[in-house]
């Protein structure tokens, strides 16, 4: 909300957001008899954000694309609560333990889409982008995905939760200007450590 206030009125062209959801994922991902590798509980997915973060969100940015709104679609203010087009990651998993996709709310008065991308593939494509180094991350193709179908060259990006940083390697990869934060200090060095790397192999590869 500090960072937001610095921006006028629809200065990003748009705001691609994965705040908290509120179903606290890091406790849930955080128990070892799920199977799935150990994260710190870390608390931040208690509640998500509320009516003022969605307004100042509007505010400063053209259009929005908002994951996990279905968890929230409440703390919207009304005039945003309806789409034409709400968007869907198909990780292409049934009867899992956790979801078969994720939901995406947008500000477009476009059809509702579906990007196909396995968890398997998903999971292969964080590989090679620095791994895994947040419970709730995403892959940098879904990013990609959405830049090229969403943005037009020369718009500005805004994130307001940056984690891991998959949308920082999507905007370097298709040479987009990001403006990024992350309040949690772990996260945010864990994924600046991840966009160098990809960086730095991104150089070595075009020499």
């Amino acid at each position: 909300m500090e960072g937001m206030k610095r921006y006028p009125d629809k200065h990003f062209e748009l705001a691609i957001v994965d705040p908290p959801y509120g179903i606290d994922i890091t406790g849930i991902w955080g128990d070892e008899k799920y199977g799935y590798k150990q994260y710190e509980d870390k608390k931040w997915d208690k509640t998500p954000p509320s009516l003022l973060y969605f307004l100042e969100l509007e505010r400063i940015s053209l259009n929005q694309i908002i994951w996990g709104a279905n968890h929230f679609i409440s703390q919207f203010p009304l005039k945003m609560q309806d789409s034409s087009c709400w968007l869907l990651w198909d990780k292409g998993q049934r009867d899992f333990t956790f979801a078969d996709g994720e939901l995406a709310w947008t500000s477009f008065k476009t059809s509702l889409r579906i990007f196909n991308l396995p968890r398997a593939n998903a999971m292969i494509n964080n590989k090679n982008t620095g791994g895994k180094i947040h419970v709730a991350q995403k892959p940098v193709k879904l990013y990609e995905w959405l830049l090229k179908n969403y943005a037009k060259p020369g718009d500005k990006i805004l994130d307001t939760h940056g984690g891991s940083m998959s949308i920082a390697i999507a905007c370097y990869n298709l040479d987009f200007d990001l403006t990024l934060f992350e309040i949690d200090k772990d996260y945010f060095e864990a994924g600046k450590a991840r966009l160098e790397e990809h960086m730095s192999q991104q150089r070595l590869f075009d020499i």
